[in-house]
């Protein structure tokens, strides 16, 4: 009996897994790590605030903020693309892979990672407070661009002096603090 439901949940595994990723529009860019979507059909379209899952591109009023903006601009703007999401974050967005069509086959299928390309773009850094929520596949070739990135020195690696995302917006809270206790 207990070999029959593992069999069972081993098969629908796959199923489940893909049963989350959704085809939509890219109807606006935040930054270089959030977009908004809309979902679904005329008529009934729902609107999805994304942020991508595995990276964290700079702020906009940081160094390479406005780039990492444009960069993802054109990765995705008025583009077709496929969310996997996974979880909604505290700030009520949906937390997701985003697969969009290449620019050398725009009309083809939505095969590259958008996240994966920011990265190797040096444009955001691979997020590792998060690994444990992606594949090990995905760690290893998040990993792995991010590294490439930083020895070619392309995109944000070029400053000697890069602050992470997550530090700048540390910096940028304790300094409020500061003024306003």
């Amino acid at each position: 009996m207990i070999a029959r439901l593992l069999l069972a949940a081993a098969l629908a595994f796959p199923v489940m897994a893909t049963a989350g990723v959704r085809a939509c529009l890219v109807v606006g860019v935040s930054d270089g790590d959030t977009i908004t979507a809309r979902c679904g059909t005329a008529g009934s379209y729902e609107q999805v605030k994304v942020r991508f899952n595995g990276i964290d591109a700079p702020e906009k009023r940081q160094p390479f903020g406005e780039r990492a903006k444009q960069a993802m601009s054109d990765l995705a703007y008025m583009k077709r693309v496929e969310l996997d999401c996974r979880k909604v974050d505290r700030y009520g967005r949906s937390v997701c892979r985003v697969h969009v069509a290449p620019a050398s086959a725009p009309r083809g299928p939505a095969t590259l990672d958008a996240g994966l390309a920011m990265i190797t773009l040096g444009l955001a850094w691979w997020y590792r407070d998060y690994a444990r929520e992606q594949t090990a596949q995905e760690r290893g070739q998040y990993e792995f661009a991010e590294q490439e990135a930083r020895a070619k020195r392309v995109g944000l690696w070029s400053d000697k002096q890069a602050v992470a995302p997550w530090g700048w917006r540390k910096i940028q809270h304790s300094a409020k603090d500061r003024l306003h206790p």
